[in-house]
């Protein structure tokens, strides 16, 4: 066995040839993405204006110029967790448990992040936020986007409110970009009817790959946005090959890419490494496994994670719920597995995608509107128009009450969280 293991020891020729085809004057691929980063200038003048753009006196200024009616909200954002009107995580852990909290030693160093989404509307973040204040629940750590980007460019400052209030939680939080596979890049396909056609790939035919980076790029250096979500093979090589030229963007890595085994995160964390700065970063934060993903699975590429010096830079993201309608069979939940993985493997994050199963149930068994994955592609004004938007504003706001039950469950057990740090991890 060690014999054949040798034979797998990746020479020095390989290496080189990679090398001289990247280097090649000749790659027109290479050179075509080089001349979509010089329309926003070097890397060093891209990262000074996305570090400009991010800045939250700059976004606040922003909002305040175009009369955004989200401007005060932001505020209040700021002035409640100045005033200290959000709970702790030491308050929230005795709230749990008592006094036995203040002599319990909690795994810090495997704190799961509390991730919500698709968060895809500004306005639901300060019912949320008022929601755990009065209630004395945690905001999440994390926060996914879905939202149709130019949309929300366009909905009074939505794009910049939304970053400016994650910038006063200390939350992170990912954005999805327009070009991918619903935006009709694959002429031939169209819907259900051609769902088969997805197959051959989906999301970034031709020249698409180099028109999401474009799209990136403009979104980075227009509002600080650094994080977005990826789907392609191709968009995931170009996120890596934009960092290592010195651009500061990140990625997270969708569940549709379907890391579903050992050996198709392996290649994941090996490109990640391939590209990684000399000071081993790498723009990938994180990835979604698939929802058919088993612990085993997870624990075994946290070795391999561990192994290529990532363990601190690849976040594990998995689902604890879905949404009840579109994506998966229901029931779904997977809070029990993210619970046991939360002692032993670190850098994991909870995803809470639906309500909890006896929520999206009830609401099922009601005729109440339950969760759905399709939703996140529908226009805001259909939404408000057909009489839906009070309904998927409930089912927001049930997922943040999933997110709380896990971090109920994860205190229980004596395990750690990571909520929105600048709210929550905070001594008084």
């Amino acid at each position: 066995m060690s014999d054949l293991k040798d034979r797998l020891k990746i020479g020095s020729l390989q290496l080189e040839e990679i090398n001289k085809l990247f280097l090649d004057p000749h790659n027109e691929a290479v050179k075509a993405l080089l001349d979509v980063v010089a329309k926003y200038g070097t890397p060093e003048e891209i990262n000074f204006k996305a570090r400009e753009a991010r800045k939250l006196e700059n976004l606040m200024a922003r909002l305040k110029e175009m009369n955004s009616p989200y401007l005060t909200d932001v505020e209040w954002l700021i002035e409640q967790r100045d005033s200290g009107a959000f709970i702790t995580d030491g308050e929230y852990r005795r709230k749990v448990l008592g006094d036995e909290a203040d002599s319990m030693q909690f795994k810090d160093d495997y704190a799961v992040t509390l991730e919500i989404s698709a968060a895809q509307y500004f306005p639901w973040l300060r019912l949320e936020a008022e929601q755990a204040i009065s209630n004395g629940e945690l905001m999440p750590g994390r926060f996914i986007r879905v939202r149709k980007m130019k949309e929300q460019e366009q909905d009074n400052g939505d794009t910049i409110a939304f970053a400016a209030a994650m910038q006063v939680m200390g939350a992170t939080y990912v954005d999805t970009l327009d070009t991918k596979g619903t935006d009709g890049s694959n002429v031939h396909l169209g819907g259900p009817e051609t769902i088969t056609g997805y197959f051959g790939g989906i999301g970034a035919p031709n020249d698409y790959a180099l028109k999401w980076i474009d799209e990136f790029l403009y979104y980075h250096t227009t509002y600080g946005i650094s994080e977005v979500l990826n789907t392609n093979p191709g968009t995931v090589m170009l996120g890596y090959i934009l960092y290592k030229l010195g651009v500061d963007i990140k990625f997270k890595i969708s569940v549709f890419m379907g890391n579903d085994n050992p050996f198709a995160a392996l290649w994941t964390l090996i490109g990640a490494k391939l590209f990684a700065r000399a000071d081993g970063t790498s723009p990938l934060a994180g990835f979604n496994w698939s929802n058919s993903t088993d612990n085993d699975t997870i624990k075994t590429t946290s070795y391999f994670r561990k192994g290529l010096g990532l363990e601190d830079v690849v976040r594990f993201e998995h689902h604890v719920v879905e949404t009840w309608r579109s994506i998966v069979r229901q029931p779904y939940d997977r809070r029990n597995d993210v619970l046991e993985l939360a002692e032993s493997v670190p850098n994991i994050s909870a995803k809470h995608e639906g309500g909890d199963v006896e929520v999206e149930q009830r609401l099922a068994e009601t005729g109440g509107h339950t969760s759905s994955i399709l939703d996140y592609f529908r226009d805001k004004q259909e939404i408000i128009d057909s009489g839906d938007w009070d309904a998927l504003t409930h089912n927001y706001l049930e997922k943040h009450n999933a997110v709380n039950k896990t971090a109920k469950e994860l205190t229980e057990r004596g395990l750690a969280f990571v909520a929105a740090p600048k709210l929550h991890h905070v001594r008084r």
